[in-house]
């Protein structure tokens, strides 16, 4: 079976839909570290132009998912913990400081849906929808920034975390049961709704640190 099969190009937003379609492949573990992705194959097998291709390579190498080799093209990254390290000081440092001051009441509905739709995807036992639904309670709190370049910023972030939290969640088998993850995330939105910002700091920094040590741990093992 290919690992292209069953993804629909829509060709009013031919790029984006291919590289979305990619990307869910590479998080999935259709396409290993280090395969090449070969733009000529990929466009007759979804019947696309080449140049609509190669664009979306293109984003996927803006992404994160993909870097250019010389002599090979694109090929699909080979996780690193110094990649993954830095991937998650960039989101430390904006979600902690989107916590310093107290979330106001617009801020905190939108946290307190986006944990109910976490509860609502814990509940489904099924990873991707854990792992959207957990990305979406950060995004929430990135947001009350106020900066839709910053929105924008951690967005590219979210295509590379989803991959590591995939990761993740099926190394530790998470989806079986994620109470930790609930917790975790109740722990963030109690301390925010409080208006403990040194708390709600706190809370979100040992939690994003503890999934880098974890992935990183995950890596290291696969050496």
């Amino acid at each position: 079976m290919s690992a292209l099969e069953g993804l629909v190009v829509q060709r009013s937003t031919a790029a984006q839909q291919v590289a979305a379609g990619l990307a869910s492949r590479i998080v999935a573990g259709a396409f290993a570290p280090g395969d090449r992705l070969r733009e000529s194959a990929i466009a007759t097998e979804l019947g696309v132009a080449r140049n609509t291709v190669r664009e979306a390579v293109r984003i996927l190498e803006l992404s994160g998912l993909v870097r250019h080799e010389v002599n090979r093209g694109a090929v699909v990254i080979s996780p690193t913990p110094e990649k993954v390290d830095a991937l998650y000081v960039a989101r430390e440092r904006l979600e902690t400081a989107a916590l310093s001051r107290a979330a106001e009441e617009p801020e905190l509905a939108a946290l307190r849906k986006a944990f109910d739709d976490l509860v609502e995807a814990a509940a489904s036992h099924d990873v991707l929808q854990i792992v959207d639904a957990d990305l979406a309670f950060h995004r929430a709190i990135v947001s009350m920034l106020h900066s839709s370049r910053l929105d924008e910023f951690y967005a590219e972030l979210m295509v590379e975390l989803r991959f590591y939290l995939t990761v993740l969640s099926l190394e530790d088998r998470e989806f079986e049961h994620p109470d930790q993850i609930l917790a975790e995330h109740r722990v963030i939105l109690e301390a925010i709704e409080s208006g403990d910002t040194t708390t709600a700091v706190h809370q979100v920094r040992a939690h994003i640190e503890s999934n880098a040590r974890r992935v990183i741990e995950i890596l290291d093992g696969r050496e």
